[in-house]
C-alpha cells in the first residue's frame, strides 16, 4: 500500500519551522542556480542577435576578433568582387568595410574607466543591420567628425550624450545620434565614419569586411572563394556564427563559476533537508510502527518520507525560480572577455533554465532525503511501536 499524500503535507506543516528553513536554504540554491544560468544565456542571446545569419564578416585568419584583426585595402577590394554579394535598392553592394578600436570612458555608476567599442562604419553599415534604429538625433555625416552611441553607452558613461563632444585620437567627435539596437551588442558602441577612425588611430587597415549574401545558400561558395584564393589569408564567416564564437568563453566561464558555487551552497542544503528528514524519523518513530501494523510495507514508508523530501526540494525550486524571473529586469555591464570591452545584456528566463532549475531541486531533495527515507523504511515495527 502506497501512504496517502495528504499524511505527507500535514506532518511537513506539524513542522512549520524546519519546514520553512529548508524550502528557504534550496529556494536560495536555485535562485543563484537559476540566475548564473539566465546570465550565460542572456549573454549568448545578446551576442548572437547581434548578427544577422545573412551576412557574412570577414576577418583575418586566425583573428579571434576584429579588434585584433587586419585587413589591407587590397584585400579588402577583392573580396567587393565577390559575385555572392547582394545589390541594395539603390543599386550598390551591400558591403561595408569597417574598423574597430577599443577607447576608455568614464563610467557613470563608479566614474572608473572602462573599454568602449568603437566601430569605423561605411555607408552600407546601417543598412546591413536593420535592426538597428535611430531614437534621437540624426545619423552621422560621413566624412565628418561626427559619432552616435548605442543606447547602452549613452546611459552607462560620461560626456557622450546628445550634442555632447567628447575627446578621443587626438579629436574631438561631436555626438549627434543615439541609436536602439534592442538587446544586441551594437547598443554597446559608437559609430562612427571609418576613414576619420582610421586616421585619428592611424590605423592603416580595416577590421573587417561585412556583406550580406546575394541568396542564404551562397555562404558555402562565397567561403570557398575567399579562404582558397592565395592572394588573400582571409576567413568568412557567417555574422550569427561570429558573435556566438564571441560569447563562447564568457559564457563557459559563467556557467563554470555558478556550477561551482550552486555544488557548495546545495551541499549545505542537502544537508539541511537530511537533518529535516531524520527528526522527522525521530519524531515520529510511532507513527511509523502503527503505519507498517496497518499493512504499510516498507517500500510505502520510504516513498512515504521520501516524497516528503521530493516536497522540499520541488517547493524550494518553485520559490527560487520564481524570485530568479524578476533578475530579467536587471540589465548589467562587463567586459567581454574577447574584445576587452564593455558589454550590457540582460538576464533572459528560458523553459530549459526552468527545468534544469527544477530538476536540480528535486536531486536535492532525493538525495537528502534518501537516507532518513531508507532508515524509517528499516524499523522494526515492535521497537516501533515501544518507542
Amino acid at each position: 500500500m502506497i501512504v496517502p499524500a495528504a499524511y505527507n503535507l500535514r506532518n511537513l506543516m506539524k513542522r512549520r519551522v524546519t519546514t520553512i528553513l529548508t524550502v528557504g536554504g534550496m529556494a536560495l540554491v536555485v535562485f543563484v542556480f537559476a540566475s548564473i544560468l539566465m546570465l550565460a544565456d542572456g549573454l549568448e542571446k545578446t551576442l548572437v542577435e547581434t548578427g544577422s545569419y545573412d551576412n557574412v564578416v570577414v576577418i583575418r585568419k586566425g583573428s579571434t576578433s576584429e579588434v585584433i584583426s587586419g585587413i589591407e585595402r587590397t584585400q579588402s577590394a577583392i573580396v567587393e568582387m565577390l559575385p555572392q554579394i547582394a545589390v541594395g535598392t539603390d543599386g550598390q553592394k551591400m558591403v561595408a568595410k569597417e574598423v574597430v578600436v577599443l577607447i576608455a570612458l568614464p563610467k557613470v555608476s563608479t566614474g572608473k574607466v572602462s573599454n568602449v567599442t568603437v566601430r569605423g562604419i561605411s555607408h552600407q553599415s546601417f543598412p546591413l543591420r536593420p535592426q538597428i534604429k535611430l531614437s534621437q538625433g540624426r545619423l552621422p555625416k560621413m566624412g565628418s567628425m561626427e559619432i552616435a552611441v548605442g543606447r547602452s553607452v549613452a546611459r552607462g558613461f560620461q560626456g557622450v550624450g546628445l550634442n555632447e563632444t567628447v575627446t578621443w585620437g587626438m579629436r574631438s567627435w561631436r555626438v549627434v545620434g543615439i541609436f536602439d539596437a534592442g538587446s544586441t551588442g551594437f547598443s554597446s558602441e559608437i559609430w562612427a565614419d571609418v576613414d576619420q577612425v582610421m586616421q585619428a588611430f592611424r590605423r592603416p587597415v580595416y577590421s573587417s569586411v561585412l556583406f550580406k549574401l546575394r541568396d542564404s545558400g551562397d555562404f558555402p561558395n562565397a567561403k570557398s572563394i575567399l579562404e582558397n584564393d592565395p592572394r588573400l589569408t582571409l576567413e568568412a564567416k557567417r555574422e550569427t556564427r561570429y558573435y556566438l564564437d564571441q560569447s563562447e568563453m564568457m559564457a563557459k566561464f559563467l556557467r563554470i563559476l555558478g556550477l561551482s558555487l550552486t555544488i557548495l551552497f546545495s551541499l549545505g542544503a542537502m544537508i539541511g533537508a537530511m537533518n529535516t528528514m531524520y527528526s522527522a524519523v525521530a519524531n515520529r518513530t510511532n507513527e511509523i510502527g502503527t503505519l507498517r501494523a496497518l499493512g504499510y510495507q516498507r517500500r510505502g514508508i520510504l516513498l512515504a518520507f521520501l516524497t516528503e523530501s521530493l516536497i522540499l526540494g520541488a517547493t524550494g525550486g518553485i520559490i527560487g525560480i520564481f524570485f530568479a524571473s524578476f533578475m530579467q529586469f536587471i540589465t548589467i555591464s562587463t567586459v567581454n572577455f574577447q574584445t576587452f570591452s564593455e558589454l550590457a545584456f540582460s538576464f533572459i528566463l528560458s523553459i530549459e533554465i526552468v527545468a534544469e532549475a527544477i530538476a536540480f531541486a528535486l536531486i536535492m531533495g532525493f538525495i537528502g532525503g534518501i537516507m532518513p527515507a531508507i532508515r524509517a523504511s528499516r524499523m522494526n515495527i515492535v521497537d516501533a511501536l515501544r518507542a
